[in-house]
């Protein structure tokens, strides 16, 4: 002890003076207070991804739900009237081809009845389908090539198919699925197209891309199924100008930009 009353102990250093005890911190004790308090992780957000497996589950259960055994609305008893119809669908309603179709396979029954015409005598037949020339021109030349080549019998080819006049794969899908039950793609008309990127199942513009898109996150399956069930929807409910948002049983799953109604966010990225 020295003459002035303090005494130092290690570690931690006491001043006695006057009977009071008054500890000093060491370094080590200053660090441990001075650090500050580290905070709890915040629980991470899952992000969005519109074409999870279980959304894509969710959509096809309210599609089958809705529309169970849908199949083509266009009226046909055989390949080649679904061929021809098909091309007739385009940009026409269905309604009005098939108006039109019962006249037209009366009046030329087969492949063959067809091949034989000349574009401009079919016109009149079909003019109230729109662009009938261009129809026409179609409709004559598949004709003339099923007949010669594949002896007035559609093929069931997709290569094949898209080798007749007038034929993308939009009407090779439809045929080949609705007719031979061959799920070789996904139908993209203007319903399937609009309704897709509405459900963020797609980001493209083209059909091509569209299709190759579905063909990605919907099981091989329900190809066929789909596209007619998306078809009937978009006609029914899921209307290009007016939307029946508060009507349709996807409302939840879907966050168009353009809805009418909705019970849940909306993305600027989801629009037709």
């Amino acid at each position: 002890m020295y003459a002035s009353g303090i005494v130092i102990v290690s570690p931690a250093v006491k001043i006695l003076c006057r009977g009071v005890n008054i500890e000093m911190p060491t370094a080590r004790s200053k660090a441990r207070k001075a650090a500050p308090k580290t905070a709890k992780p915040k629980p991470q957000k899952r992000s969005y991804n519109p074409v999870a497996p279980e959304r894509i589950k969710k959509i096809l259960h309210l599609l089958d739900e809705s529309y169970p055994g849908v199949t083509c609305a266009l009226k046909h008893n055989n390949a080649w009237e679904l061929l021809v119809a098909t091309i007739l669908s385009a940009q026409c309603t269905d309604v009005r081809v098939n108006m039109v179709t019962p006249e037209l396979f009366k009046k030329y029954p087969t492949p063959h009845d067809f091949a034989v015409l000349n574009p401009e005598q079919l016109e009149p037949d079909i003019r109230s389908t729109g662009f009938f020339r261009n129809k026409s021109k179609s409709i004559v030349g598949a004709a003339k090539k099923v007949a010669e080549e594949y002896g007035g019998e559609i093929p069931d080819e997709m290569d094949k198919l898209l080798s007749l006049p007038g034929v993308a794969r939009k009407t090779a899908n439809v045929v080949l699925g609705s007719w031979f039950r061959q799920a070789v793609g996904v139908v993209v008309d203007t319903h399937v197209h609009r309704i897709s990127r509405r459900l963020e199942l797609t980001r493209n513009n083209d059909p091509k891309s569209i299709e190759q898109d579905l063909m990605k996150v919907i099981p091989q399956s329900k190809w066929i199924e789909f596209s007619h069930q998306i078809i009937h929807h978009g006609r029914a409910v899921c209307i290009a100008r007016r939307p029946k948002c508060a009507e349709c049983t996807l409302e939840k799953l879907c966050h168009a930009a353009d809805k009418t109604w909705s019970t849940v966010d909306i993305h600027k990225s989801a629009k037709p």
